[in-house]
């Protein structure tokens, strides 16, 4: 991928990601709130499609044909 536009954003959306992980994380191993843990496990997984989403179109649009 050349286009660095696509490179910053598909870099963001897997840095979302691991920050919503690592907040889940930290919520849990500090005994946090149950309901808060449960919001941050979907807001991860919306997340997450979001960023595959983001990484697929990446490479179908971006990512280098095959040369024969």
């Amino acid at each position: 991928m050349d286009n660095p536009v696509v490179t910053i954003i598909t870099v963001i959306a897997c840095v979302v990601v691991a920050v919503i992980l690592f907040m889940g994380l930290w919520n849990m191993f500090k005994g946090g709130d149950a309901n808060r843990s449960q919001m941050l496990m979907r807001a991860r997984v919306i997340a997450q499609a979001v960023a595959l989403v983001v990484l697929l179109g990446a490479l179908y649009f971006f990512g280098q044909a095959p040369h024969s």
